[in-house]
């Protein structure tokens, strides 16, 4: 059920169109009291943003768009190392000599460019401020025992825009790091098994930390519908369905 919510101070109001006149991704408009901020659907873990007349990327990944088309960067976040979130064509793709890109060591070990933040880092990009916190496994781990996504290898990023709090939060599971944030507008959280998150951790998160609208992203084979219906009762949290397997 779609339920609007509002502040004293801006709302969230759902918008969707595609990018141009040309056939493009979904898009949500997000009203701050910056202006407005549009958040594309590109897939799998990428999203597109645009805000006060900056373009900005998280994750993208080749396979799912001709990004040639989409536009270039002003800003790209990178959460992790993986193939699909550390991109190199993507990212050829995107990026000008001026676009800025915030990443991980391991990352920029590998891409040999880029702006590196740890867990807890704080940088401020045009206008924007933007929040590196943990992302990484306790329960899902490969047969030889080690996590998916170990321990201050990743990052999620909350990123500020006007007094609007947006969270991304990589690859992870329900860590206590995540229960912890506060006064979320907006969360992406992951639900792709078996690396991130199931239903279940997803609505234990969000019941802890309780963002205002909440996308499951990155969620493969899992069917959405399923936090739909264990966050029923939770009239405060809108859940929100796009497609980003």
């Amino acid at each position: 059920m779609i339920r609007r919510l509002f502040s004293l101070t801006y709302a969230i109001l759902l918008t969707a169109f595609p990018l141009s006149a040309q056939e493009g991704p979904e898009m949500d408009v997000v009203k701050t009291s910056a202006g407005d901020l549009q958040i594309a659907f590109i897939g799998h873990g990428t999203l597109m943003a645009k805000f006060a007349g900056k373009t900005m990327y998280v994750d993208p990944f080749s396979r799912l768009a001709d990004y040639r088309k989409l536009g270039k960067a002003d800003l790209v976040l990178v959460t992790h190392d993986h193939g699909d979130h550390l991109d190199a064509k993507a990212l050829d793709q995107v990026c000008t000599d001026e676009t800025v890109i915030l990443l991980t060591r391991k990352c920029a070990d590998e891409m040999e460019k880029g702006t590196v933040m740890k867990n807890g880092d704080v940088q401020s990009v045009l206008g924007i401020k933007v929040e590196a916190v943990p992302a990484y496994n306790v329960v899902q781990k490969r047969p030889d025992g080690t996590a998916f996504h170990p321990k201050g290898e990743g990052n999620g990023y909350v990123l500020t825009f006007g007094e609007t709090r947006v969270y991304v939060g990589g690859d992870t599971e329900n860590i206590p790091e995540m229960k912890a944030l506060k006064k979320i507008d907006v969360a992406f959280l992951p639900m792709n098994l078996p690396y991130t998150m199931t239903p279940e951790m997803v609505a234990d998160a969000a019941r802890a930390f309780r963002p205002k609208v909440l996308y499951p992203y990155h969620y493969g084979e899992t069917d959405p519908q399923v936090l739909v219906g264990l966050l029923s009762d939770a009239k405060d949290i809108e859940v929100r369905i796009r497609k980003m397997k």
